[in-house]
């Protein structure tokens, strides 16, 4: 057993999470004496996305070089002290458009190269770093006499360490993959797809994972070819001549391109301060209001952006809202409405003028993240039911690159987007791939056989059960999420729905179950009993989903790893 310092932290996994907690460590006067860093694959700083599990050279980020977090190096020095030529519609003799969103692979590079930066300055700073790449955790438990946390990996070597982070990043579940041939429960890696498909193909979602999938596979069937105005027309290759693709979707919309952001990326400002959150709990009977939220960190803002626009929505709530920002979404064909949207991105682009209210919502959306675990369960759900569905479409920020392949595609009669109903579902079939059972058009009833199948939903939250470490759950280091109700009238009304999971205590009060695992504003797991947890914070996002509505992305990292450096002090 190798024993660590006092004052010693631990980070399981060492995906872009680590990184950014690393960087804060760092940027921080905490000096503990010992740093472990466990990562399973053999690279450091890239995680799922930017790495060969989850990426291909055709693969984009959406955020630019202005979007992303400060590093001690910025991505253009970088760029400029590392030139490749791997990318070639990207950068140019080591330069690039700061403006330009980021081949994934690149971004990993950088990030790998960021995260080896600030372990040297940790050294220099008398920080003892010990990374272990290529080592797969495979418990966790704490020790009760000494409050410390033992470590076990996969080749049974036990460490000890006084404070543990856990920054495991996307994780992808298989279902049916494996056992059923042409089945796949995730389009990640993209690499395991080597062959052609000479029939159509399914894609359940419309999600960024879901551009991902139509990504990979239209470069399996065909090729793009650049027409002189800029756009793509795309081919099929000869032995893919009945090649399609059919994305399934319960929305029905494509997500929404990027365009012109005035704001920086993401800021601190943005946020109601801990101190806002407990005054004004103090004084609405322990609860933050969705509506307070939505006022001060969306319709306040938008005044100052565009007074018209506020003018127009001022007085509607928050369903109001939605109902007349999706109504033109709802009356117009999904590739019409996208290349409208198309044409309105590039506008503000080359005007360098914002779309206001996208913008605005965006920024909402990040800012949400904090007051959410203060919020009633009522309002929790109305956030699902309204705001959510709208905010998924819009931050999603699609790169107009990958539009004009989707609309290559469109044009060439190869994609097409079913609308289905809530109750659609696909079941493997016996043979190959999977049937999909759906409503559609004219409430009609479908029954559609695919030789393969792709679910491309995104990464779905994780509950306390899917948590790799047996030791945390069975010692009850950590929780299911609740929230509470305002009124208990409304939770019983609820309790024939089966979409919403209630719990009753022994004095009668009514809680809503969210996804994933209960934490504080320090990012702090707490146990059933609603008690911190010594020293064990949850950065793992598919795991604190239920409590942070818009969980996703290295900004939102960067908030929870200055919260949670905070936390340590």
């Amino acid at each position: 057993m190798e024993r660590n310092d006092f004052g010693s932290i631990t980070m399981i996994g060492g995906g872009p999470a680590a990184l950014l907690m690393l960087k804060n460590i760092v940027d921080s006067d905490l000096r503990p004496e010992k740093i472990y860093i466990f990562e399973k694959n053999e690279r450091l700083g890239v995680g799922m996305p930017y790495g060969k599990m989850g990426s291909l050279r055709e693969h984009v980020a959406n955020v630019s070089a202005n979007e992303l977090p400060t590093f001690m190096v910025s991505f253009e020095d970088y760029l400029y002290q590392n030139p490749t030529d791997e990318f070639p519609d990207f950068a140019v003799d080591g330069k690039c458009n700061s403006y330009q969103v980021i081949p994934r692979l690149l971004l990993g590079n950088y990030l790998e190269f960021v995260f080896k930066l600030y372990i040297t300055t940790a050294r220099r700073n008398g920080i003892k770093i010990i990374t272990k790449t290529n080592t797969v955790v495979v418990d966790i438990t704490k020790d009760d006499s000494d409050g410390q946390y033992r470590i076990i990996d996969s080749e049974g070597k036990e460490y000890l360490t006084d404070r543990l982070i856990l920054c495991i990043g996307h994780y992808w579940p298989k279902k049916h993959e494996d056992k059923t041939i042409g089945w796949y429960d995730s389009p990640y890696p993209p690499s395991k797809f080597q062959s052609n498909s000479d029939f159509p193909i399914a894609i359940r979602g419309t999600s960024l994972t879901a551009v991902d999938a139509v990504k990979t596979h239209a470069r399996l069937n065909g090729s793009y070819e650049t027409m002189s105005d800029g756009q793509l027309k795309y081919k099929l290759h000869k032995g893919s001549e009945n090649f399609r693709i059919d994305m399934f979707s319960t929305g029905g919309f494509l997500p929404a391109l990027r365009f012109h952001s005035e704001e920086e990326a993401y800021s601190n400002e943005w946020t109601m301060s801990l101190e806002d959150i407990y005054d004004y709990k103090s004084a609405h009977n322990g609860f933050v209001d969705l509506d307070h939220v939505f006022e001060i960190n969306f319709k306040r803002p938008l005044m100052q952006k565009d007074t018209r626009f506020y003018e127009r929505i001022r007085d509607l709530t928050i369903e109001e809202f939605v109902e007349d920002m999706m109504t033109i979404r709802k009356e117009l064909d999904s590739f019409k409405l996208f290349k409208a949207e198309y044409t309105e991105a590039e506008k503000s682009i080359q005007k360098h003028q914002s779309i206001s209210w996208k913008e605005t919502l965006s920024a909402f959306s990040y800012s949400m993240n904090y007051p959410a675990k203060h919020f009633s369960a009522e309002d929790m759900l109305r956030l699902r039911k309204t705001l959510l569905p709208l905010i998924s479409i819009i931050i999603a920020s699609l790169p107009q690159s990958s539009y004009k392949e989707i609309i290559a595609l469109y044009d060439a009669g190869i994609i097409d987007l079913v609308q289905v109903d809530k109750e659609s579902f696909v079941e493997p079939h016996s043979a190959i791939g999977g049937i999909y059972h759906y409503r559609s058009g004219q409430d009609k009833q479908f029954q559609k056989h695919y030789q393969l199948y792709i679910d491309a939903v995104g990464q779905r939250p994780l509950e306390v059960h899917d948590l790799p470490f047996e030791g945390l759950r069975s010692q009850k280091l950590v929780s299911s999420a609740y929230l509470s109700f305002k009124d208990r009238s409304n939770a019983e009304e609820l309790q024939e729905d089966s979409e919403v999971e209630l719990f009753k205590d022994s004095n009668n009060n009514y809680y809503m179950k969210v996804h994933g695992l209960e934490i504080n504003d320090h990012f702090q797991s707490l146990d059933q009993y609603g008690q911190a947890v010594k020293s064990l914070f949850i950065m793992a996002v598919p795991f604190i989903g239920g409590l942070n509505p818009d969980y996703s992305g290295l900004d939102f990292c960067d908030t929870a790893a200055s919260r949670i450096v905070k936390a340590i002090n």
